[in-house]
């Protein structure tokens, strides 16, 4: 009779370890997934970032090919026609100055 207990020790034993390593394994599982997770979250936010990037840098330099053609223009308007600039710098003026006071 002493077998049967044995037996059942050892029995009650490995399902005593088996229990904590499922644990593990299931904590171990969860941990992996999370850093897939974390992984893949990280990745879009880096192409996400990118792709601002990317944006700012096209309207930056839209940016400057229109201050270009402005300056151009500006450059222009002033040796043909000098008092219709400075009218027009000075409604433009008076007009910025009024929004800023409101």
């Amino acid at each position: 009779m002493a077998t049967p207990n044995a037996s059942y020790a050892s029995t009650n034993a490995n399902t005593s370890h088996d229990g904590k390593g499922t644990t593990a394994e299931t904590i171990e599982k969860f941990a992996d997934a999370a850093a897939d997770r974390f992984r893949d979250v990280s990745g879009q936010a880096e192409h996400l970032a990118s792709r601002v990037a990317e944006q700012g840098r096209e309207a930056g330099d839209k940016m400057q090919e229109v201050a270009g053609n402005l300056k151009g223009a500006v450059d222009k308007s002033v040796k043909d026609q000098p008092m219709a600039t400075l009218a027009i710098a000075a409604a433009l003026g008076f007009v910025l100055g009024a929004i800023w006071k409101s």
